[in-house]
């Protein structure tokens, strides 16, 4: 019992601001309620029907009143619908961690709610002193580095940023003028999530997916599903060091924003040696808001995670137009693509 009458822990009574501050003080636990959900495969587990308690531990070999309190939890973040007293059925928000559809968020949620990316966010307030990446200090190397030395995290991550990336894959073919270009070779392209929709639409178009190889791990069987094997090389390689050539257009989707202003330059510049006088370079990145924009907090929550975790950051529109000209690039517009996707659409050609 505390000094004030009130017992420890206590949560305090949500009005106006005070709600708003409670809330996002107990984010990180509602995120680690959907985190425990995703790796005891609740959702999965209780299908279509309705479980109980009891049925659900049994299925997860969990002790029964412990379920019960994680199922209520679940019931009042809107994840999970109580139907009747102690019987649980999954509500539509629940659906996105059924890692057996194809719009699942299952991955995403398991990857923002592991050990190894929520760590160095216990120290952001030493990133914020210091404007360094506490990643690197905590675990002896940088967080492509330590993927590059867990197959299974690294597998995890490859299939989180399918999972974002698929709102985006649907609306680019329709966003840009693809059909005027040869090839395009995606920097960075990881399994093909996102290039594969472009070449189904535009059947003449040939690609290249250029990656490290535990980030192209997944490719093949992606290009398998489409039937895109015949028409889309995989090339091993580090955007530090080279971009592959024959390309007339590049692509740098979510590359960009995870590194400092020097490599990322670095990665134009070697854009920039191979791309052809009447190429272009596409990069699809979020774009921060001149004034900050409440409705796009993500962005922001990215940006920190940039911070603490990659040792990136996001950007304004002036600050990817000055990164191009940098690299011998100068932008030609910037285009928001359709929700529910944050992405934009950068154009550049070469200067």
């Amino acid at each position: 019992m505390a000094s004030d009458g009130s017992t420890s822990y206590e949560v305090p009574a949500e009005t106006g601001a005070r709600r708003t501050v409670t809330q996002l003080a107990l984010g990180s636990m509602a995120a680690q309620v959907l985190g425990a959900a995703t790796r005891l495969g609740i959702v999965e587990k209780i299908g279509d029907a309705e479980r109980t308690a009891d049925e659900l531990s049994a299925a997860c070999a969990a002790q029964p009143q412990a379920m019960g309190r994680l199922l209520r939890a679940l019931a009042a973040l809107g994840v999970l619908a109580e139907r009747a007293p102690g019987r649980f059925a999954v509500a539509p928000a629940g659906e996105a961690l059924d890692s057996r559809r194809p719009e699942s968020l299952h991955a995403f949620v398991r990857l923002f709610t592991d050990p190894v990316v929520l760590r160095a966010w216990d120290l952001l307030d030493e990133s914020v002193r210091t404007g360094e990446t506490s990643f690197d200090g905590i675990f002896g190397t940088d967080f492509f580095g330590h993927l590059a030395e867990q197959p299974e995290l690294s597998e995890q991550f490859n299939s989180a940023m399918s999972q974002v990336t698929r709102d985006t894959a649907e609306a680019l073919p329709a966003a840009y003028d693809f059909g005027r270009f040869s090839t395009v070779a995606d920097i960075g392209g990881g399994d093909g999530t996102l290039l594969a929709p472009v070449l189904r639409a535009h059947p003449a178009l040939h690609g290249i997916i250029f990656d490290r190889a535990e980030g192209l791990a997944q490719a093949g069987a992606t290009l398998e599903r489409a039937g895109l094997e015949g028409r889309c090389s995989l090339v091993a390689g580090d955007f530090f060091t080279g971009a592959p050539e024959g390309a007339d257009l590049y692509v740098l989707k979510s590359v960009i924003h995870d590194w400092n202003d020097e490599r990322c330059t670095d990665i134009l510049r070697h854009c920039r040696r191979v791309i052809p006088d009447d190429g272009r370079l596409l990069i699809i990145e979020p774009v921060l808001p001149d004034v900050v924009d409440p409705a796009v907090a993500g962005i922001y929550l990215s940006d920190l995670n940039m911070l603490v975790n990659i040792g990136g950051r996001e950007r304004t529109r002036d600050e990817f137009a000055q990164l191009c000209r940098g690299a011998g690039f100068a932008v030609r517009s910037v285009t928001q693509l359709p929700a529910p996707s944050r992405f934009s659409l950068i154009e550049a050609e070469p200067a």
